[in-house]
C-alpha cells in the first residue's frame, strides 16, 4: 500500500542529489531523498575539496563551463563563508614545464574575463625574492611563479548544509534507505524501498536519478526499462601525508604525463591528487592504487626537495572517488565536463539522471534541472531561491 506521495523523489544524497532536493523544495514542491548510505558517502566526500572554475578546461575549449563554475564560485564563497574560503595558487614554471608562461597568462587572463575581472580572478607574479618562501617549493631553475585565486571547501560537509537546507524548506530525508524497484505508471512512479528491515513504498510524481557512480545501477531497477548511456567511470584518487603548505594551493604539472596535480594543505596536513584511471568494477569497492599513490608521491617530491624520501609506505593516508565521464576517445584528462539529463521518455518526462556534474557548479546544474522539468509537475508556490539560501556549517 502507497503510504504517502512526492512530487520529487531524489534518488543518492551527494552533492547533486541534495542540490536537486533543495532546488526543487525551494520551488514549493514536496521532495524526499533516498540516501543507501550516508549523506555524500560516495563522490561527493572524495573530490579535490576545491570550489573553482576549472582553469585547466579552457585547454578544452569549455569556455562556458568555467564561466559558470566562475559564478558559482563567487556565490557560494558569499552563501557559505564557513564553508568555502578563497586560497592562493600558484603555479611553477620551470624549463620543461609544457605550458610556457606566455601560455599561462593568457589562460589566467581568460580566466579573469570570464570571471568578471573582479579582484578573486585576478592574478600576478610572484617577485623571485619571495621564492624562498614558497613552502620549499624546488628554486633550482625555476623560471616564474604565478599566483591566481579559486576557493576550498570541505566537500562533505558542503553536502550536509545544502540537505539542512532542503530540510528546512520542507524536503525529507530517509537514511540509510536502498531503492528496491520504480515502476512507472501513467504520471507517476511507484517507488519501493527498504529503511532497515522493512519496505516502504510511495509514490513520486517525478524522480531525479543522482546516485553519481551507481546512477546505470540504480536504472536496473526501473520498470520498465530505461536505456542507460554509455559511460566511464574514471577514478581519482588522492594521498594525504604529514606536512604543511603554509602559503597556499600549488597547481603542478606531473613531470610524467604532464597532467595537472594539486598539492594543498588540508586539515593541518598536506593532501596530494588526483589521478584519472577507467574503472571498470563495482563502484562500491574502489580504492586506490599502489601506482597512482606512487604517481602522486612522485609529483610531490619532484616539486618539493623536502618529500623526495616521501613513498607508499610513508603517506598517512588514500581515498579514491569515481567521477561519470562520456564514453569517448581520448584521455579522461580532457574529455568534456558537461552534465548530461537523461529522461525516460522525451515527450513525458517522469524520471530523469544526471550524469557527471561539478561540484562547483552543484547549484546551477539543480536549478536548471528544476527549471527545465517542473512544467510535469504540480504548479506550486516558490518559497525561496536558491540563489539567495545561506548555508551554514
Amino acid at each position: 500500500m502507497v503510504s504517502s506521495c512526492f512530487d520529487v523523489v531524489v534518488i543518492g544524497g551527494g552533492i547533486h542529489g541534495v542540490g536537486a532536493a533543495q532546488a526543487a523544495a525551494a520551488e514549493g514542491f514536496s521532495v524526499l531523498v533516498l540516501e543507501q548510505k550516508a549523506l555524500a558517502s560516495g563522490t561527493s566526500s572524495k573530490s579535490s575539496k576545491l570550489i573553482h572554475g576549472g582553469l585547466r578546461y579552457l585547454e578544452s575549449g569549455q569556455f562556458n563551463l568555467v564561466r559558470e563554475c566562475l559564478h558559482e564560485r563567487a556565490l557560494l564563497l558569499k552563501l557559505a563563508p564557513g564553508l568555502v574560503k578563497l586560497r592562493p595558487f600558484y603555479i611553477p614554471v620551470y624549463p620543461d614545464t609544457t605550458r610556457r608562461p606566455w601560455q599561462i597568462r593568457s589562460g589566467l587572463t581568460i580566466y579573469a574575463t570570464l570571471g568578471g575581472m573582479s579582484d578573486d580572478t585576478r592574478f600576478k607574479l610572484i617577485p623571485k625574492h619571495r621564492w624562498e618562501s614558497l613552502d620549499g617549493l624546488d628554486t633550482l631553475g625555476l623560471e616564474k611563479v604565478f599566483c591566481y585565486y579559486d576557493a576550498q571547501t570541505d566537500d562533505a560537509a558542503l553536502t550536509q548544509a545544502v540537505m539542512r537546507s532542503a530540510q528546512s524548506l520542507g524536503a525529507e530525508l530517509e537514511l540509510p534507505a536502498e531503492l528496491i524497484s520504480a515502476t512507472r505508471n501513467d504520471d507517476s512512479y511507484t517507488i519501493r524501498y527498504k529503511k532497515g528491515v522493512q519496505e516502504h513504498e510511495c509514490l513520486a510524481r517525478f524522480v531525479i536519478n543522482a546516485s553519481g557512480p551507481w546512477a546505470n545501477h540504480v536504472l536496473r531497477r526501473i520498470d520498465p526499462k530505461i536505456i542507460r548511456l554509455d559511460v566511464d567511470l574514471v577514478q581519482g584518487t588522492h594521498i594525504i601525508l604529514e606536512g604543511r603548505l603554509n602559503q597556499g594551493i600549488y597547481y603542478l604539472e606531473t613531470p610524467q604525463d604532464k597532467r595537472a596535480v594539486f598539492a594543498m594543505p588540508w586539515q593541518d596536513k598536506i593532501m596530494v591528487g588526483t589521478t584519472e584511471t577507467v574503472y571498470r568494477g563495482d563502484p562500491a569497492d574502489v580504492a586506490p592504487l599502489r601506482e597512482e599513490i606512487d604517481y602522486l608521491c612522485d609529483t610531490l617530491a619532484h616539486y618539493f626537495p623536502h618529500y623526495r624520501n616521501i613513498n607508499h609506505d610513508s603517506i598517512d593516508a588514500a581515498f579514491a572517488g569515481l567521477r561519470v565521464l562520456p564514453r569517448t576517445a581520448g584521455s579522461a584528462f580532457s574529455r568534456p565536463r558537461d552534465t548530461i539529463f537523461h529522461t525516460d521518455d522525451a515527450d513525458n518526462p517522469r524520471l530523469v539522471t544526471i550524469y557527471g556534474g561539478k561540484l562547483t557548479a552543484y547549484r546551477a546544474t539543480a536549478e536548471k534541472l528544476i527549471t527545465q522539468f517542473k512544467s510535469v509537475l504540480p504548479p506550486r508556490k516558490a518559497v525561496a531561491n536558491t540563489r539567495t539560501l545561506p548555508l551554514h556549517p
